[in-house]
């Protein structure tokens, strides 16, 4: 069997880390199985819907490393949708209703005074077709509700039914399906909702398993009797918990809240949103992997805790430094020179400051550094000013190399008796304008003697 998932996002906004966890999920499953992974766009909410997001959504997951071997559109589907009510029909497991939702909720305003569970008492199964007639004949259109399998012979009469299944991430689920209600699965006007759709596009696609958030458990109750409604073997599932803030809110895509394409215009680095979004809540460490392969030796749905991931977004910074320090030349070549960091020297500059960087496009900061001094001279004392002077006259002659600062340093510190943060303070801020940065004995030879002398106080 051949494993194919699906990561199916309603394009109704820009999708977020927490989203980014439910894709990189079932893609890294079906790389440890050299399976399928199915993009399909939820958009049957018209209204809501945007290409502008689907597209967005689309470039997302490619900057992350994810490329879908299918795209589907909900949108372009509806003839299958249309065939499957009419299945449903047929068997009579889908039933007109004329509530409005006034109507339905004053009814469950008055089961909750009676101590009952707020479920749809299925008054719509009683309707006479003269009843029926009469809604209609009121200009109103039915809703379309299927009936759960939760009654012995009476529907009226629903009974505790458990719908169970082996969650590969939570282990054994249990759904009582006498706790709800039977779901709409068409509007008034003819749209669907998501459960009908998702249901038969998993059919129709060969979806062999479904990993999403643990929001989604109850719906998968509901869910498995669609399946078996419609003749088909329902998909394995799993159910991870949801990535929050600190603070335990969830994400949205409506705020756009830690949204990927603001954590990229961020300089936040794609492996870092990954490992922080697959390990983050799971009982392995947050690592910073380098590449999806590195990932999926480490992600195992079975180390996925049961409670909710809270994390603080400060922890992407420090992923990112990690990721940016074992990132060759080759990999961020092309978006250095997107900022003037270019030349023969590129790369041994990149190998100098790459592991003093919190987002790649630092870089460019002591790329101008490097080749024409500091932005602002730091205010010096008299007695600093004095050292750097007599310093600046020992610079040795050309060629450069790694040692060159240390033989520097060594002639200073002979010649003046300065030693420790009273030697190389005044010399970093003289030569870098900061107090902190890369080793000084890998920027040398890339400012070069001629620059350093301009930089004698």
């Amino acid at each position: 069997m051949t494993v194919i998932v699906r990561f199916a996002p309603s394009p109704t906004g820009y999708i977020h880390i927490g989203n980014a966890r439910t894709a990189l999920f079932n893609w890294l499953y079906a790389m440890q199985n050299g399976g399928q992974f199915v993009l399909r766009f939820d958009d049957t909410d018209v209204e809501r819907s945007r290409q502008e997001y689907a597209d967005a959504t689309l470039y997302d997951l490619h900057w992350l490393g994810i490329f879908p071997d299918q795209v589907k559109y909900q949108s372009q589907r509806f003839d299958i949708y249309a065939a499957a009510v009419e299945k449903l029909k047929a068997k009579g497991l889908l039933y007109p209703c004329y509530e409005t939702e006034e109507e339905l909720e004053l009814r469950r305003k008055i089961r909750r005074s009676r101590k009952l569970p707020p479920v749809y008492g299925r008054e719509a199964l009683s309707l006479t077709e003269e009843e029926k007639a009469a809604f209609e004949a009121e200009g109103r259109k039915p809703h379309w509700r299927f009936l759960l399998p939760n009654y012995a012979t009476d529907p009226l009469k629903p009974r505790s039914t458990k719908v169970s299944w082996v969650d590969i991430i939570k282990g054994k689920q249990t759904v009582d399906l006498a706790s709800l209600s039977d779901p709409v699965l068409v509007r008034e006007d003819g749209t669907y909702l998501y459960t009908l759709p998702s249901v038969v596009d998993d059919i129709d696609l060969g979806i062999t398993h479904v990993m999403r958030g643990d929001d989604h458990v109850t719906n998968t109750g509901v869910q498995i009797e669609i399946f078996k409604a419609l003749d088909a073997e329902p998909p394995v599932f799993g159910h991870h918990n949801l990535l929050t803030t600190a603070s335990g809110e969830g994400l949205s895509k409506r705020s756009g809240a830690l949204s990927i394409g603001g954590l990229r215009e961020d300089g936040v680095e794609p492996m870092s949103i990954a490992s922080l979004a697959v390990l983050h809540g799971t009982s392995e460490n947050v690592v910073a992997c380098h590449n999806m392969a590195e990932l999926a030796q480490h992600f195992d749905p079975a180390t996925v805790s049961k409670s909710s991931a809270k994390f603080d977004p400060d922890e992407l910074v420090t992923l990112n430094k990690t990721v940016l320090h074992g990132m060759s030349f080759a990999d961020a070549q092309d978006r250095l020179g997107a900022h003037g960091v270019s030349g023969d020297r590129a790369e041994e500059f990149w190998l100098a400051v790459r592991g003093n960087l919190d987002r790649l496009q630092d870089a460019a900061g002591w790329w101008r550094i490097v080749r024409n001094g500091p932005a602002e001279a730091e205010p010096l004392s008299e007695e600093d000013t004095e050292f750097l002077r007599t310093a600046f006259d020992l610079l040795p002659d050309e060629p450069w190399d790694k040692n060159t600062w240390k033989a520097w340093t060594a002639a200073v510190r002979e010649s003046t008796g300065r030693k420790g943060k009273q030697l190389f303070t005044p010399l970093r801020r003289a030569i870098t304008g900061r107090d902190s940065g890369p080793e000084l004995a890998d920027l040398l030879p890339l400012i070069g003697r001629e620059s350093m002398l301009a930089r004698r106080p």
